[in-house]
């Protein structure tokens, strides 16, 4: 018989679509079925999910399941004390993120709301195991959890913060990236193709993707950007100004503009194939799965030293955030230049070994963790 599981996504961003589909593929011989809700309405929906799903999907609830995998959006306290079978169920809360190390927004809007800290706490301790996608997103969780708790007008008892310590680390697995025929560069050598590929929002810094590309057409002519990832209908005004400065350059230089917004999947897998280095200057990443993906491609990671990225890239991949945004700046396009004087001499750029994510080496982890539950 086979194994069932279910899997409950509260905000069914692209990165938890992405991590989904992947579990799924490492135990395809399982049969999965799989409960989401739209990304929006965001702190309604961390809280309401579990109301909304004891009574929209009751049916699909009381089936008999084997495992239940919830990611740390999902509301499991609640949905399961409003549907007892639940409890029966073996549970993984999976955080693909948490809302501690999350950087405050500049809009208006924001409002400080403790519920999307709280929700995910009591959610972790309704599970029977607790799962990060890496050592900076559980240590970020467990600090903000230690800091919160001495706000509280009375702290969370010792026992629980000990119990969300009993955490493990397994990433979303990476996938090969299949080789296509055409090459999407020019196949120009005095040009060093850079990839930029994250959401078009604040929390990827892009009053520092301005400033890096403002000192590039100063002092670094040989560097062509990307600027590619999803977008929404409101986004940082940085990026009007990075996209109007590009097209600018494009044209007083006599080459083609670089490719931006979001593109096809084919047009992507050429991009990323095609080009010399992956640039990132998010400063909230819980894992970087855009980054590992364009490395297993081929490309040369240029990366903040902070956040997760150091878990997996040597010295040689970071650079230093320490100082205003021109400092950082001009450090970047100094070792965008070097890697450029690299490829003009013919040698290969370095490319991290992120073996230990790819697939066939995450999923033994992935089945002693649920072995661990009796599950198999």
């Amino acid at each position: 018989m086979k194994t069932r599981a279910l899997l409950l996504s509260a905000y069914h961003a692209q990165s938890h679509a992405v991590w989904v589909e992947r579990l799924q593929s490492l135990f395809p011989e399982w049969e999965w079925h799989c409960l989401s809700l739209p990304p929006r309405h965001f702190n309604w929906r961390i809280r309401s999910n579990g109301l909304h799903w004891a009574y929209a999907e009751s049916e699909t609830l009381a089936e008999d399941w084997d495992l239940l995998i919830a990611t740390s959006m999902v509301d499991l306290a609640s949905l399961r004390s409003l549907v007892p079978d639940l409890c029966k169920v073996p549970s993984v809360v999976y955080f693909h993120e948490n809302q501690f190390a999350y950087p405050e927004s500049e809009s208006p809007d924001a409002r400080d709301n403790i519920e999307p800290k709280l929700v995910p706490i009591y959610s972790a301790l309704s599970a029977d195991r607790i799962v990060f996608n890496s050592a900076f997103n559980r240590e970020s969780f467990l600090e903000g959890v230690r800091t919160l708790s001495k706000k509280l007008p009375e702290p969370l008892p010792a026992r629980a913060i000990e119990k969300l310590h009993g955490s493990v680390v397994l990433p979303v697995p990476l996938l090969p990236v299949q080789a296509d025929t055409e090459d999407g560069s020019d196949g120009d050598d005095d040009v060093l193709e850079v990839v930029w590929n994250h959401r078009w929002e604040y929390d990827k810094n892009p009053a520092l993707l301005l400033a890096i590309v403002k000192t590039c057409r100063l002092n670094a002519p040989g560097v062509r950007f990307h600027i590619v990832g999803q977008q929404f209908r409101q986004r940082p005004m940085e990026f009007r100004e990075v996209t109007q400065l590009l097209d600018e350059w494009g044209e007083s230089r006599g080459k083609p503009a670089g490719l931006r917004g979001y593109l096809a999947e084919s047009e992507y897998r050429q991009l990323l194939q095609s080009a010399d280095v992956v640039l990132s200057t998010a400063v909230h990443d819980f894992q970087g799965l855009a980054v590992q993906e364009a490395c297993l491609a081929g490309c040369s990671p240029l990366a903040p030293d902070d956040l997760v990225y150091p878990e997996y890239l040597g010295p040689e991949f970071l650079y230093d955030t320490s100082g205003s945004v021109e400092v950082i700046a001009k450090h970047v396009v100094g070792r965008l230049n070097a890697l450029l004087s690299l490829k003009r001499e013919g040698q290969a750029l370095p490319v991290p070994d992120l073996a230990r994510y790819q697939s066939d080496a995450v999923k033994s982890a992935y089945a002693g963790l649920f072995a661990e539950l009796g599950v198999r």
